[in-house]
């Protein structure tokens, strides 16, 4: 347990004192915010805007809660992914240098390097995501504030599993990466792709019918539909009180992509649960694994 804690701390320092690293997974989230709210919040709002019938006078603070919620979800649950793909550079960095050769023939154990390297990664992503976390619910404020204590607690475990996700995933994919070329080329292909087969950018009931089926099957658009769940059902309470009746309200969600079927099946929030945990405890195995029988000299 100590090695594994020494090695841990190890990693962590490395990546906070590499200034350049540290500073450019933090600002994704802000640079994401600013665009979201800039170029999106528009098309969000008269989205919303297009369900609600025009008899009915909904205040404007109800619909910038939800646009805000709205840029939250998409913001956070791509941030979780990109940013743990970042913050896993060190894995590569270690290898260039040469220190994870000298690091893989001490007496430590490879389950315990392996799991150093993961724990570092979720760390440093943990932070910035809840950096990230910190300005959308200051943004959401500014526009339209029903949140509760619930509320934040469900987006902090939505963003919690999204990060161990992101960071298992990761592990097991820059693990045959040997130069940081390579891991900028894959950051760079998550980055621009991740955040469309999950459905951020776009719902997923927008895609063709064969691409909804395979998205449904990745477990990443389960987390996207948790979030978006929780960072709009506060807003969306506040339009039950207005009297809006249910089916615009699940209109709004199914559009959204808070309500997801397979087969005719809704899949409830413990199902979705259940298949984030399911996998992130696969993908750790698996990294875990392939760990073990690396050549030492690898």
């Amino acid at each position: 347990m100590k090695k594994f804690i020494n090695l841990t701390k190890r990693n962590i320092k490395v990546y906070f004192s590499d200034k350049t690293m540290f500073f450019t997974s933090l600002i994704t989230p802000v640079i994401l915010l600013v665009l979201y709210s800039s170029f999106l919040g528009g098309i969000f709002k008269d989205s919303f805007l297009s369900f609600i019938p025009e008899e009915l006078n909904i205040s404007n603070k109800i619909i910038n809660s939800l646009v805000s919620g709205q840029i939250l979800s998409s913001l956070l649950s791509v941030s979780c992914i990109t940013v743990a793909f970042t913050s896993n550079l060190l894995m590569v960095m270690d290898k260039v240098s040469g220190t994870s050769k000298d690091i893989n023939i001490s007496p430590t154990n490879k389950k315990v390097i392996s799991l150093s390297y993961f724990t570092a990664a979720f760390v440093s992503t943990i932070i910035v995501n809840f950096v990230g976390l910190l300005l959308c619910l200051i943004y959401t404020y500014t526009q339209g504030w029903f949140y509760t204590f619930t509320d934040i607690l469900k987006l902090i475990i939505d963003i919690i599993l999204l990060t161990l996700f992101g960071c298992s995933l990761s592990s097991i994919v820059n693990f045959n990466l040997k130069t940081q070329g390579q891991v900028s080329a894959v950051g760079t292909i998550v980055s621009a792709g991740y955040g469309f087969i999950c459905g951020a950018y776009m719902p997923i009931s927008s895609f063709s019918k064969g691409l909804q089926k395979v998205i449904l099957f990745l477990p990443g658009t389960y987390g996207t539909s948790l979030i978006k769940n929780h960072s709009i059902s506060a807003p969306l309470n506040e339009l039950v009180k207005h009297n809006i009746p249910n089916n615009v309200i699940n209109e709004i969600k199914k559009s959204l992509d808070c309500n997801l079927y397979i087969m005719g099946h809704e899949i409830t929030e413990n199902v979705m649960y259940f298949i984030i945990i399911v996998t992130i405890i696969i993908l750790l195995i698996i990294y875990i694994l392939l760990n073990m029988f690396k050549k030492n000299n690898e």
